[in-house]
């Protein structure tokens, strides 16, 4: 019998570098970040079975608002029904199996492109032209394959697993701690969907660590980045997090003053959430940015990028102003990202590539370790 070792399988490599104490704790191996088994086995034992987020649910606020996505192979498509109830399903024709809606929008049913099958917005079938000679075939017998989706704090999260934990209960330490912001009152003021090259978790471990701010945002934000002011504690099992206290002269950083909520230094306080897998929150008394990450392939990514204000700040005649200004900085900001990130995966392919010790203002990243491993242990087995 063949024993995998660390040297010659990434998912052993992973489980023993995970294993170490975090004060002698390394960067994952590359392998983790190249490997196509790994990838497999992360889209077999993560994406297919964890909660997803697809957005904020703002975006889909009206009967028949939907958009799609494909999560770990399945083209999936979220609707908001005549109901107001928000659904997810498969989003391939249950004929001959042509992908249905593409992108965002608004529909009134879904109606298939290549032969008109038509489906209402609760995914049942609803005509097919030509089919009356067929004596086998029962139009009531037809609905598109139902996914969940749950709205939980204004995201929209779906899950291919029918038995995953109910989403507000698998992230309820997270509302514990961010109660006070009210986030799913948080109102979004842009969307997009981005494709970088590199690997998701590069990406995952960019934002979960501030570390590379002074350097890697030198042009930006570094500056006003200071290492001292950074607190990293332990992760929780179903994310990480850090924190930054932001300057007093940062207005939308800063709770509103109708804001009773917030006390003492939380009223300017930025959270940085990373809700595993891969919903990554800047959180803000005054706004928030976000993205939600699913793997391309070993060497790309795809980002839904997105972010508004919270509510306290919707009629200030100021903030809309101000929120631009702050979008076109991010819009920088992630510029300078995919830059650094996009390095990262072009250096760790190298054959001289090799891991180094963490810091301790990488603390998530030793988590997110810690729970990747667990998780991709035993795929494919």
């Amino acid at each position: 019998m063949n024993i995998a070792t660390p040297q010659d399988d990434p998912i052993a490599a992973l489980v023993a570098n995970a294993a170490l104490p975090f004060e002698t704790a390394r960067a994952m191996p590359k392998s983790v970040y190249t490997s196509p088994d790994f990838l497999q086995a992360e889209l077999d034992g993560i994406f297919a079975k964890e909660w997803f987020c697809a957005g904020r649910s703002d975006g889909l606020a009206s009967p028949g608002d939907y958009l799609t996505l494909d999560l770990a192979g399945r083209p999936i498509a979220v609707i908001r029904g005549r109901d107001g109830k928000l659904r997810a399903m498969s989003n391939v024709c249950l004929h001959r199996m042509s992908t249905l809606l593409e992108g965002t929008g608004t529909t009134t049913s879904i109606v298939c492109p290549y032969h008109a099958w038509t489906y209402d917005l609760d995914g049942r079938l609803r005509g097919a032209p030509a089919m009356a000679q067929n004596m086998a075939f029962d139009r009531a017998a037809y609905c598109l394959p139902q996914i969940r989706c749950e709205e939980w704090l204004g995201w929209v999260m779906v899950s291919l697993n029918p038995d995953a934990t109910p989403v507000a209960e698998h992230y309820a330490q997270v509302s514990e701690m961010i109660g006070d912001f009210a986030m799913e009152g948080y109102v979004q003021l842009f969307q997009e969907t981005h494709i970088w090259d590199t690997n998701w978790k590069v990406l995952a471990e960019n934002f979960m660590e501030s570390y590379h701010l002074p350097v890697c945002h030198a042009a930006t934000v570094g500056g006003l980045s200071k290492l001292e002011d950074m607190d990293c504690p332990p992760g929780l099992p179903s994310f990480n997090y850090h924190y930054i206290l932001k300057d007093e002269g940062f207005k939308l950083a800063l709770a509103h003053p109708a804001n009773i909520r917030l006390k003492g230094d939380w009223r300017r306080t930025t959270i940085l959430l990373a809700l595993y897998p891969s919903l990554l929150i800047t959180l803000t008394p005054g706004y928030f940015w976000y993205l939600s990450l699913h793997p391309e392939g070993a060497a790309q990514v795809r980002i839904l990028y997105g972010g508004g204000l919270s509510p306290d700040f919707m009629d200030d005649p100021e903030a809309r102003g101000l929120f631009g200004e702050i979008k076109e900085l991010l819009d920088r900001v992630q510029d300078e990202d995919k830059g650094c990130t996009e390095k990262v995966y072009r250096g760790l392919c190298s054959d001289l590539a090799q891991p180094g010790h963490l810091s301790h203002l990488e603390r998530p990243n030793y988590d997110f370790a810690r729970y990747l491993a667990e998780k991709v242990a035993g795929q494919g087995a």
